[in-house]
């Protein structure tokens, strides 16, 4: 095997395992391995102009194509500007390998300009974090942290790669990293036990996270909501993990507050809970939520999250998909007559109550608001076929009310609590799928986190679309002081100065054009379809500044 660079040899692993773009931010201590990846064939860097914007950006584009993503960061510094975009990437299992350069390990003892442990500052946000100092280890080791992303839990991983390390010979041979396969199937007699907790239950419930996305075991997860005449709820989730217009799908119990959750999971007698945890809330309830007696049955992969913060009855560690599988063809069997009879009517009753609620919104009609005469004018114009990429927090109902993720792949939320990850998702999710309409929704406040990551959209000719809800505050901290008075007995008063973003006025339409995108400002219902219009017949990156 011939000994070439590091830095060269690792252009090539990462080819090999299809990681064939690298988003990114340059340094002086990458120049080298940056040097090699421009001389690479079939290779793109994608330049983002602040180490955020291309974490944000390789995130999108993992989880619009299913796969892993490159992203690299400029040693301690830059490493530092990623890490709160790194931790939405943790919290939502983003397969990322980050790579990170240093001056060299030559250089360690001498504490010098823009040293720091790297290791120490990636390990909170990523799932596994090491330093290369062998050269004849740097593929054993990038391969290593790759099959450690891929493999449930997903999540990031990052890797230093120190200047004289690249530059030395490498004698490793250049093969596809192995994953291993997880879709294991539960034990008979598991999946037997699981039934015989659901099967009786008069109020199940069950609680769904990005798990069965991963698994792709959205139809499963229906197919034993359907039996059970079961509601399901989303806990903890950023993709599609059963159809939104389903009659049995009743959203998402929320990230804030955990006696909303209460609310919603204190009357089942019997809950499934597969592929997430509970409960993500900033504020949880202490105390388990759940009725006591309640039947508690947990399946994921991920053996930490079972039973980590509430007693179950039953844990499963197993892949979703052919874990539900297998439940539904056990639950056929095992369920009688009459509970066959109340699963029913319970999912008539939610059919009905969906049918009622689409005729009023119906006929409540589409022009009252700029917001929802946009929405009404994008669904209209586009059949609904489109990519969305939610970030529009306080404005999400309503996206989703004429949007309604239904298909898996189609609908990409914010996760993890950071802000700014709407217009780069935005960005990878058009990268992964060129042909596809993309739409990012963000607000005004979370925009302006990456609005630089319009530029990289117009260097590179990436078409997708941007929408800035914009109320001119943080409104979603408004909401949230609200319901701190409400709890502490505090009586209302004016919302805090600092959530305010009204002035200086932020002209977002002449910002994308200063970035050599393309942009407008609905201030009114009437200006919304030729709005749409505009932005869809636009070649390049467009974004509506949309008043709200």
């Amino acid at each position: 095997m011939t000994a070439e660079p590091g830095k060269k040899k690792l252009i090539e692993q990462f080819k090999a395992d299809g990681l064939n773009f690298m988003f990114g931010n340059p340094g002086t201590v990458e120049q080298g391995f940056l040097d090699a990846a421009d001389a690479a064939e079939d290779f793109r860097y994608i330049l983002s102009l602040q180490e955020t914007v291309a974490a944000g950006i390789a995130d999108g584009y993992a989880r619009a194509t299913g796969g892993a993503a490159l992203l690299q960061l400029h040693s301690g510094v830059g490493l530092g500007n990623g890490i709160g975009m790194l931790y939405q990437s943790l919290r939502g299992h983003t397969p990322l390998v980050v790579v990170a350069g240093d001056a060299g390990v030559k250089y360690d003892v001498m504490d010098a300009q823009m040293a720091s442990d790297l290791v120490a500052m990636a390990r909170p946000v990523t799932k596994y974090a090491t330093r290369v100092t062998d050269p004849a280890s740097v593929l054993r080791t990038v391969r290593r942290a790759l099959k450690i992303a891929l493999t449930p839990p997903r999540g990031p991983v990052f890797v230093a790669l120190p200047m004289d390390v690249l530059d030395a010979p490498d004698p490793e041979p250049v093969v596809p990293t192995a994953v291993p396969r997880t879709d294991a199937a539960p034990s008979e007699a598991s999946i037997a036990q699981a039934a015989v907790l659901l099967a009786d239950a008069r109020r199940p419930l069950i609680l769904a996270g990005d798990g069965v996305s991963t698994a792709g075991a959205q139809t499963e997860l229906t197919a034993v909501a359907e039996l059970l005449g079961a509601d399901v709820w989303d806990v903890d989730y950023s993709e599609v993990t059963m159809a939104a217009s389903h009659p049995l799908h009743r959203g998402a119990t929320g990230h804030m507050f955990g006696e909303h959750s209460r609310e919603l999971v204190r009357d089942a007698d019997a809950v499934l809970v597969v592929g997430t945890y509970v409960f993500p809330e900033v504020f949880p309830e202490l105390a388990s939520p759940f009725a006591d007696g309640a039947a508690i049955v947990h399946i994921d992969l991920n053996a930490y999250e079972i039973a980590k913060n509430h007693p179950v009855d039953l844990g499963i560690v197993a892949d979703p998909k052919p874990a539900l599988r297998a439940l539904a063809t056990s639950l056929e069997r095992r369920l009688t007559a009459e509970r066959r009879s109340a699963a029913a009517e319970r999912l008539a009753v939610r059919t009905a109550e969906r049918d009622r609620a689409r005729a009023a919104f119906v006929r409540a009609g589409h022009d009252g608001t700029p917001i929802e005469a946009f929405l009404h004018a994008l669904a209209e114009q586009t059949g609904g076929d489109l990519i969305v990429f939610d970030e529009a927090l306080t404005s999400s109902p309503l996206v989703t009310a004429y949007l309604p993720p239904d298909r898996p792949g189609d609908y990409h939320v914010t996760r993890g609590g950071s802000l700014g990850v709407g217009i780069p998702g935005a960005i990878g999710a058009k990268l992964a799928h060129p042909d596809r309409t993309v739409v990012g929704f963000t607000g005004d406040g979370g925009s302006m986190y990456t609005y630089q990551a319009l530029w990289t959209a117009a260097r590179y000719g990436i078409a997708a679309k941007f929408v800035v809800c914009n109320n001119h505050k943080y409104r979603l901290l408004d909401d949230n002081i609200a319901q701190y008075w409400k709890e502490r007995a505090i009586p209302e008063h004016s919302f805090p100065r600092s959530f305010d973003l009204s002035h200086p006025e932020i002209d977002f339409a002449s910002l994308a054009r200063a970035l050599g995108a393309d942009g407008l400002r609905v201030e009114k219902p009437g200006q919304a379809a030729d709005a749409v219009r505009r932005m869809l017949a636009h070649p390049g990156p467009f974004l509506v500044d949309l008043q709200v």
